[in-house]
């Protein structure tokens, strides 16, 4: 069996190992973290759109993102209803109101969702069975996955008695709860009925939705219908025609290119990858120049350089798999901390792990590159 010489040289002075296995760990978990942070960026973002249960969707071309979206006429989403293969429509209503605490009282802004209880159009869990609590006037349903600043909403209604809150200084009982999540444009959120979302913001004119639904005959061509739509209501350019996927990208592409937050995740990514290739080529610059008399003896053995290089790449790989261990482990108990004190869906997946491993071994990999330079000096002549 051949001497397994990269790992007896990596091993030999174990300190020295331990603290290299430290550096790339800390460049892996600053990778990790940096991709956590942006997939729950891009997650959250999405969840309502993914819960939405439609083949087809209108908003305003003023429109950024959820949480930032202009009006359009509703009167838009009814002309579509003529078009061929449309069954039913549905408006959908979106704001910012002031959610007062009903404990410590503090106030604290909260996402409002409306529509018609009689054509519920999200899949969200609890949501279904609390559908007839919001029929009645001044009802809310609280989002249980809402930061804990907005109080402690789901043991408050486990004690059976009436809860009331204030949202926009106005007075409402809150009647259940459903699951959604707080994302980056919103830490909490409510459901209630289109008439009590007007109750709510008595400023907002009747008739300015911020989603339209459009739901297609069973077997319709949503390519066909989309180009339908787009015939009769793109005239006067106050709508945006989405379907579902291209709802969901739509929302996506402006958190990752129209905000600061979308690059500062990807910039850190890359600030991690760079941290990593400098110390992994410190350690092995380090260990090749320690070493260069014995590999010029070995060279005057009749060694290759080829030998020497391959050497050093399995040094690279080495370093690579064995740190990328501990900056694993830790961003799995981080993920868990930040699931816990942001209610973002922060957790490990697959994909992340196998992008950060082929990362890190691309990055040991350069590093090689870089320090197997130091070989071409280790002529028997010179240093002899």
């Amino acid at each position: 069996m051949k001497t397994p010489l990269s790992w007896l040289q990596l091993s030999h002075e174990k300190s020295r190992l331990l603290i290299a296995l430290a550096g790339i760990g800390f460049a892996d978990m600053l990778m990790f973290i940096q991709l956590g942070f942006r997939a729950a960026l891009f997650d959250s973002s999405v969840t309502f759109h993914k819960a939405l249960q439609g083949d087809i969707f209108l908003m305003s071309p003023q429109s950024d993102a959820l949480g930032f979206t202009k009006t359009f006429s509703e009167r838009r989403l009814y002309e579509s209803a003529a078009v061929d293969g449309v069954e039913s429509v549905v408006p959908v209503y979106l704001n910012y109101g002031s959610w007062k605490n009903p404990i410590k009282r503090n106030t604290r802004t909260i996402l409002t969702i409306a529509f018609n209880p009689a054509q519920n159009p999200l899949g969200f869990s609890g949501l279904k069975e609390n559908i007839p609590q919001i029929q009645l006037p001044d009802v809310v349903l609280f989002d249980d996955k809402s930061r804990v600043e907005f109080g402690t909403i789901p043991d408050l209604l486990q004690q059976n008695k009436p809860l009331t809150a204030e949202v926009s200084g106005r007075k409402v009982r809150v009647g259940g709860l459903f699951t959604m999540g707080a994302s980056f444009a919103a830490d909490g959120n409510i459901i209630t009925s289109d008439t009590n979302f007007l109750r709510l913001f008595p400023d907002r004119q009747k008739g300015l939705i911020d989603v339209g639904i459009i739901n297609l005959e069973p077997g319709a061509n949503i390519e066909q219908a989309k180009a339908s739509l787009k015939a009769k209501l793109s005239q006067n350019g106050d709508v945006d025609i989405f379907d579902k996927q291209e709802f969901i990208q739509e929302e996506i592409a402006y958190w990752q290119s129209a905000t600061a937050i979308g690059f500062i995740f990807s910039l850190g990514t890359a600030i991690g990858f760079l941290v990593g290739i400098v110390i992994v080529y410190q350690i092995l610059y380090t260990d090749v120049a320690n070493h260069l008399p014995e590999y010029a003896t070995l060279k005057a053995m009749g060694y290759k350089d080829s030998y020497f290089v391959m050497l050093v790449f399995q040094e690279a790989i080495i370093l690579g798999v064995l740190g990328f261990l501990p900056g694993y482990f830790i961003a799995i108990g981080l993920y868990s901390l930040a699931a816990g004190a942001t209610a973002l869906p922060l957790a490990m997946t697959a994909s992340r792990a196998v992008t950060v491993m082929i990362l890190t071994v691309i990055m040991c990999c350069a590093s090689g590159t870089v320090a197997v330079r130091k070989l071409s000096a280790a002529d028997p002549a010179d240093i002899f």
